[in-house]
């Protein structure tokens, strides 16, 4: 088995790889690189278009930029082998396209036809058993398990095991792994940063705006944040979708946060910013009503608290650089001790790390030692 990494490792964003047996190719993920501009080189995997007209098959983990837009392109520069992915990201999909996508790669991947991903099931793909598992990190996000007979190799996608709105299904034993290194070392626990969440909102009672994906961080941050709360447009029907979804769910999660959505109020553009935690995305204030909130905010002063990555020079990175945000890292991918859990108990020899910056990387690797710290994007590896 070889495993090509085409994108998201010793980097962020971008996040797709490709595996290669007995005459099969398979890809896994198509995410762009938003730290770079569109007609950069960097902004989608490095693959070429030979590359992809040889390959089979393109599973899509979950619908967050950094994984699936970059299909439309892909089906532009050769790819025309199917498609698989759960029906909730399928749903959620065109909202990374018209965010990140060019308008041709959006109609691209909009026209594709989808064949569906199981939520925790397995598929055939030629030499490949495919075994999938949730995800932890948002409704329809899948980790995925791939078998030639001979070698397993488990590619984690975005996880979070711990969290206290999605279910992780523990992965079966493998022999090489990927592994979401997003926070390198850090092992604060989820509930001291939602703590520190909890009290940031505390302390402005006078309102503070919480830039946020549409889908994954949104249910999370909706579980944690003091009342009041008010939401951005597309907000609420985002939230309730993912509510509705009671599979992906912990157990007894979806009735109590109902009842706190039931209590957020909608605010909407031309209203003065609420006194109230206003949820809006998206996270980085790239897309979506946070690019025109967030200005605002900025001009008024009104406390802005940001909660996950932000990539260089968007308009969440420079406001926390120039003092006027804050910046918390709510976990929604794993900690360093959740991550070497998730190593131990798959038993691989080889361990790979995508989603984070070479320093990260060599960080997280002085904690598992089997971490390939060495491998970046465009390396080739067999298992």
């Amino acid at each position: 088995m070889r495993i090509h990494l085409l994108g998201g490792f010793g980097e962020k964003g971008r996040t797709s790889l490709a595996i290669e047996s007995k005459g099969y190719r398979l890809m896994l993920d198509a995410g762009i690189n938003t730290s770079v501009p569109m007609d950069h080189a960097d902004y989608y995997p490095r693959v070429s278009p030979a590359a992809l007209a040889a390959t089979d098959a393109l599973i899509i983990t979950h619908a967050h930029e950094d994984h699936v837009t970059a299909l439309g392109w892909a089906l532009a520069h050769g790819f025309a082998g199917r498609i698989l992915m759960g029906a909730e990201t399928a749903r959620d999909a065109d909202l990374a396209w018209a965010a990140y996508a060019a308008p041709d790669d959006r109609a691209r991947a909009k026209a594709a036809a989808v064949e569906p991903l199981p939520a925790r099931g397995t598929v055939t793909l030629g030499p490949f058993t495919v075994t999938t598992g949730r995800s932890g990190h948002i409704v329809g996000g899948s980790w995925c398990v791939i078998d030639d007979g001979e070698r397993r190799f488990a590619y984690c996608g975005d996880v979070v095991p711990d969290s206290p709105v999605f279910m992780m299904d523990p992965l079966p034993p493998c022999d090489a792994i990927a592994i979401d290194a997003s926070y390198g070392d850090d092992d604060v626990p989820a509930r001291e940063r939602a703590r520190q969440v909890a009290a940031f909102v505390a302390e402005h009672p006078e309102g503070c705006v919480l830039p946020t994906p549409l889908a994954g961080r949104s249910l999370e941050l909706l579980a944690i944040l003091p009342e009041p709360i008010a939401l951005a447009p597309g907000m609420r029907a985002s939230l309730e979708a993912q509510l509705a979804a009671d599979e992906w769910l912990r157990p007894g999660v979806s009735g109590s946060l109902a009842a706190r959505l039931a209590a957020a109020r909608d605010w909407r553009e031309g209203e003065p910013l609420p006194q109230a935690a206003l949820l809006c995305h998206d996270g980085m204030g790239m897309s979506g009503p946070a690019a025109t909130i967030l200005p605002l905010a900025e001009q008024r002063g009104h406390p802005v608290l940001f909660t996950g990555h932000l990539p260089k020079d968007s308009p969440g990175d420079r406001m926390v650089r120039a003092g006027r945000a804050a910046w918390n890292r709510l976990p929604t991918h794993p900690t360093l001790g959740e991550n070497r859990a998730i190593v131990s108990a798959s038993g691989a020899r080889v361990v790979l790390g995508h989603s984070c910056d070479p320093a990260t990387l060599r960080a997280l690797a002085a904690h598992i030692p089997l971490l390939r710290a060495d491998l970046s994007t465009g390396a080739s590896l067999d298992i």
